[in-house]
């Protein structure tokens, strides 16, 4: 698993909507997994599940996107996670850390 953690002032919607374009038109193979949304009061919540094919370890991976806001700035978490082929040695790390780069250079 590999994870980014950020907070980030600006418009919520705005930032949920350039991270999800982005990550959909920077690869070929993602696709949006599900999504969830909450609101209470001031508070919103929205999570969101990508999925992608990744070639360094031909297999699949996903990233579990979390944006938070409550009256403040927005919180960003963002975990990645992949199968392998190989029983005893993670394969999918490398995948998983460019799957978090192309977060990186949206944000």
């Amino acid at each position: 698993m590999a994870k980014l953690e950020k907070v980030i002032d600006g418009d919520f919607d705005a930032l949920l909507a350039r991270i999800e374009r982005g990550l959909l038109e920077g690869s070929v193979s993602a696709a949006p997994e599900d999504s969830s949304d909450f609101q209470e009061g001031g508070a919103r919540c929205s999570v969101r599940v990508f999925e992608r094919f990744s070639y360094t370890g031909a297999n699949r991976l996903s990233m579990n996107l979390t944006l938070f806001q409550g009256g403040g700035p927005v919180h960003l978490s963002a975990v990645t996670a992949g199968g392998g082929h190989a029983p005893f040695v993670r394969t999918g790390a490398w995948g998983e850390e460019a799957f978090l780069d192309k977060l990186r250079k949206l944000l």
